[in-house]
């Protein structure tokens, strides 16, 4: 099986597209929380229909590789930014379930930014795959990349100053309990920042080596 050169780049484009799609969804969920009640189960339903979309098009690029002799790129590194994308959306619909499962009703400026810079690096990185079929607009992607490695530092900052925030002011057993499960929200919200930071180094590898 000889797949047209395009094919590869369309399929993987079009998976960072249906992550970027979940992860606006997930920022539209963190958003309504406390706003609009009434919209939160059709997000965390949006985001889980992105998901199953992103892993039909997982199982369509793995079924490529796996038949095909010849690829654009090298193949072990197709099949590793396939896993990386694969596990940003995963952690993208971690989020949207743990509002049920952890209560979660409203939402405050940290977790808002978080998602924000979420879609943030979900757009950059969906950019950069989109340029990957283009030799010539290398450098755009790597720049890019670069762009998303220094959001995931300034997701630290924030979820440094969210926990620190949840513990500087005492209180009963209840806000305790409630301190605990924020910052595991927010944990998970920094894990989707992470993946896309692991998304990014590995499509900087493909560059590299095909440059």
């Amino acid at each position: 099986m000889l797949p047209k050169r395009t094919q590869f780049f369309e399929l993987l484009e079009a998976h960072s597209e249906r992550v970027l799609a979940g992860a606006s969804s997930m920022l539209r969920l963190i958003n309504d929380l406390g706003v609009n009640p009434e919209e939160v189960n059709a997000l965390i339903q949006e985001v889980n229909m992105n998901e199953a979309s992103a892993d039909q098009i997982k199982a369509d690029l793995m079924l490529m590789l796996h038949k095909s002799f010849v690829t654009p790129l090298n193949r072990d590194q197709v099949y590793n930014l396939t896993l990386d994308i694969d596990r940003i959306m995963n952690s993208v619909q971690d989020v949207a379930q743990a509002v049920n499962i952890y209560h979660i009703g409203t939402s405050n400026a940290e977790s808002r930014e978080l998602a924000s810079m979420a879609v943030d690096a979900c757009s950059r990185l969906t950019r950069a795959i989109a340029a990957l079929k283009e030799q010539g607009r290398s450098e755009v992607s790597v720049n890019l990349c670069v762009e998303i490695e220094r959001i995931e530092e300034k997701s630290d900052l924030v979820m440094q100053r969210a926990i620190k925030t949840l513990f500087q002011n005492e209180g009963d057993e209840q806000a305790a309990l409630r301190a605990f499960a924020l910052r595991e929200f927010y944990s998970l919200q920094e894990k989707v920042l992470r993946n896309c930071k692991a998304s990014a180094q590995m499509l900087e590898e493909i560059l590299i080596q095909n440059a």
